[in-house]
Parts: C-alpha cells; structure tokens; sequence
C-alpha cells in the first residue's frame, strides 16, 4: 500500500484537479522525476492506495467541484494539509480571505474525520520593507487559531522560512522586500508564544524541518518534530492501513524532517502553483486558465 502526495511541487487542488481525477480514473499516473526527469509510472486504484495527502491553500475548486464526494465514494481515504497564514498582498497574492479559507476548514471537517485536517502556519517571516519597517507575518495567528479549533482541528505545523538566493532576488525584484535571517533566540521566543497559544485551543504545535530547533528544544516537550506525511498518523485515523512506516529518504532528512514513504503525483515545470507567494522555494509563475474545476483563486 502506498500513500499518493498531492502535492509538494505545486498546489494540485487549487489548479489541477481535473488532470488528477483523470490519473484516478485511469488508475495510474505519469509522473516526472523533477531531477532527472524520468518518468515513471505511480498506481492509484484504490486497491493499491492506503490515502492522499492533499497540500493547499485555497480548496474552494476542490470543494465546489464535487472532487471529493467522487474521491469518497471510490474509497480513497483523504487527508488535508491546509496552509493558512495572515493575509498579505505582496507575501501571499493569489488567496481569497482569510474568513473563506477558514470556512473552508469546516467544510474540510466535515468530509473527514477533523483529525485528518492538518493545519501548516508556514512558513513564519520576517521582513524589511522599501520604507525600511521590519514586519512579521504572525498578525492573524490568533484568529486562525480559534477558527481552526472551532472547527476541530488538532494539529499546526509551523517553520521559518528559508531564505534561497533565488528568495531573496525575487523578493527585492518584484516587492522591494528584503527577508531578514532572525536568529535562533527569537525564533524560540516566537514558537514558544505560538505553543501557548495552541495548547489553550487544544492543538497540538509541531515543527517542520527546523533541526536547529528541535536540538535546543529538546526531546520530550511540548513542540514536536513534525512528519507531514505520518504513517502513525494516518492510521490512529483510519485503522490499520498496511504501511511500511519507513523514512522518506527523498525528503530532507538532515534538516529535521520526519516524514514516512509516499509518491508525489506533481510537477514543478508542468504544473507551475499560481499563487505567486513571494517566499515560495518553487518558481511562483501565474498558472492562468490551467486550473481545475472552479479555476484559481
């Protein structure tokens, strides 16, 4: 049994939902190795896919195009990992509002078990304006907080974000922004403020890929080392799956990451995200009138 991913590369049900129903039901996909580019050949019968783990950060063509109830109804066992962060005009320009996304949580809840709901704060920034002003994007943490535990949700997945050359160049090109490394001090200030938070709401905070921080913090406390894609996790909420509960070795490892085995069904080149999120580590190119049902946001 193999667990289909959905995708790291590129925001499949904001834009790409047709194509992958079309991969379901033919019952495999052709998927391109974003290195080498081979192309190898991914099952998706349902007899052979224990879940799919979808990545967004707008499911409203997901939800208004009746992919789920068809997904549901061919037996796929669905988990979503939702990012919301504050909204910001230049950090995040392609997103409708936060009172949407968040009604799309319950709407989210309501399709699964709210423990297959995952929410990524993701990552966490800090940067300098044209005017010279330092900002952070941490404004709306609170109020997505409480709009996530109203809706049942019991996990939030945060890290700080990477500041990749090609980041940086974009961000000054496009926005006059310059990203800002804040150290190690801070960051543990901030994570301990989130957890506070969290824990009063009933939700767990786990950290992604931040070693650096999980060393200082320790084994043992409050704030975890996360696994997006967790074995254990889908299976406390589906029973017993048949998984291998092996480490992905294609993920980054020695940055912290926890994740088990699965197959990335996207493509960074054939289907670029349309979100322009200025942070974004893949190249944020406007996906116009490739999306799916419902279109882009």
């Amino acid at each position: 049994m193999i667990v289909l991913s959905a995708s790291r590369r590129t925001d499949i049900p904001a834009f790409y939902m047709d194509w992958f129903m079309a991969g379901i039901r033919a019952g495999a996909f052709q998927v391109e190795n974003p290195y080498n580019g081979r192309v190898s050949r991914v099952p998706a019968d349902p007899g052979r896919v224990a879940a799919i783990v979808f990545w967004s950060k707008n499911y409203h063509a997901f939800l208004e195009g009746g992919y789920a109830r068809e997904l549901l109804e061919r037996g796929y066992r669905l988990f979503f990992h939702f990012t919301v962060n504050s909204p910001h005009a230049l950090l995040e320009p392609g997103l409708p509002g936060l009172d949407e996304r968040l009604e799309q949580v319950r709407k989210l809840t309501e399709l699964v078990p709210p423990e297959a709901v995952n929410w990524r704060f993701d990552p966490v920034c800090w940067f300098r304006n044209g005017r010279g002003d330092v900002q952070n994007n941490l404004a709306d943490f609170v109020r997505i907080a409480d709009g996530m535990a109203r809706a049942g949700v019991t996990a939030c997945t945060t890290s700080f974000v990477d500041i990749y050359p090609k980041v940086r160049r974009r961000a000054g090109r496009e926005a006059r922004l310059d990203f800002l490394d804040v150290g190690l001090e801070k960051r543990i200030h901030v994570l301990l403020r989130m957890n506070e938070v969290l824990k009063s709401l009933g939700i767990r905070l786990q950290v992604c890929c931040e070693r650096e921080l999980q060393e200082v913090l320790g084994p043992g406390g409050e704030i975890l080392p996360g696994a997006c894609i967790s074995h254990d996790r889908l299976e406390a909420v589906y029973g017993p799956l048949g998984l291998s509960h092996r480490r992905d070795r294609g993920q980054r490892s020695a940055a912290g990451c926890g994740c088990h085995e699965s197959r990335d069904v996207g493509s960074y080149r054939q289907q670029p995200c349309g979100h322009g999120c200025l942070y974004c580590y893949g190249n944020p190119v406007r996906a116009k009138g490739r999306g799916g049902k419902g279109g882009g946001p």
